[in-house]
């Protein structure tokens, strides 16, 4: 797969639709709604991001929508992701759900929207959900299409059968949740890998690996991690509501981390999640 272009905020990666989207992208999982999801938008889109993540589930669609509108960057400049809750999974309730969050964030159409979690009834009716996708992106209400928290065994019936096969797979991403395998998997089938949490939602920052390699770059263990993702070839989607972090965040393309010390992050992987649930057990 095309490695990312590393010269910028605004730099883009073309998925496999021809679609690009934004390295870097300002995640609001766990950002309250109302004035503090906006603000947040409003202070990473003047830092010159131009990739806001959400989700149904989030409960702050229509707060993304509005600080984007009212923002004063063109529509066209600023890509959106939402997804599909695993509660809306079938053909039927996709279609619902993808047309009220279109409707929630009120910018004409959806950038990408992902399948949220695999979890479904059956499988049959994640496939259902494919399928509404692939309809919703030939009438133009979304434009690409993908999923999140899938392994290998998830996405193997997809792409077996799809029309427009996944062009981004969204998973938890960092050096102590690293995964070669999936990221061979998802090159292989020219699946654009996206990070979330790829700060550890703050909880090991503190590590001395990292720590060290931040001073010797005078950078954040923020800083190194998101860097050490983008090196890996994944797009990166930090969250935060404080501004100062927000652009300290942006700050990650002017700097980069030798084999030796992307070596050294890699063997901090213990696969200990900071999410709630493991996406690899469910059938």
């Amino acid at each position: 797969m095309n490695p990312l272009p590393l010269d910028g905020i605004g730099a883009r990666v073309e998925l496999r639709d021809g679609r690009k989207i934004p390295v870097v992208g300002l995640g609001v999982f766990q950002t309250p709604p109302g004035a503090v999801t906006q603000q947040a938008v409003r202070w990473a889109l003047e830092a010159g991001y131009r990739h806001i993540d959400t989700a149904a589930m989030y409960g702050n669609e229509v707060d993304v929508g509005t600080a984007v509108r009212e923002s004063g960057v063109p529509r066209e400049e600023v890509f959106v992701t939402t997804k599909l809750w695993h509660t809306e999974q079938g053909y039927e309730p996709a279609l619902r759900a993808a047309r009220r969050s279109a409707e929630a964030l009120g910018l004409g159409y959806i950038d990408l929207y992902l399948i949220h979690w695999p979890r479904a009834p059956t499988p049959e009716e994640r496939l259902g959900s494919w399928k509404a996708f692939e309809e919703l992106q030939t009438e133009g209400l979304v434009r690409s299409i993908g999923v999140s928290n899938f392994s290998p065994r998830h996405l193997e019936p997809i792409l077996a059968r799809a029309r427009s096969p996944p062009v981004v797979n969204q998973i938890e991403f960092h050096p102590f949740v690293y995964d070669p395998e999936i990221l061979a998997f998802c090159d292989r089938h020219k699946i654009r890998v996206e990070a979330y949490s790829p700060l550890t939602r703050n909880r090991r920052l503190d590590d001395p690996t990292i720590a060290e390699i931040a001073r010797a770059h005078a950078r954040s263990p923020a800083q190194v991690m998101i860097r050490w993702g983008l090196q890996h070839g994944v797009v990166e989607l930090p969250k935060s509501v404080h501004r100062e972090r927000i652009e300290e965040n942006a700050r990650v393309f002017d700097f980069a981390l030798s084999t030796d010390e992307m070596a050294r992050l890699d063997a901090l992987r213990d696969r200990r999640r900071v999410t709630q649930w493991d996406p690899t057990e469910i059938p």
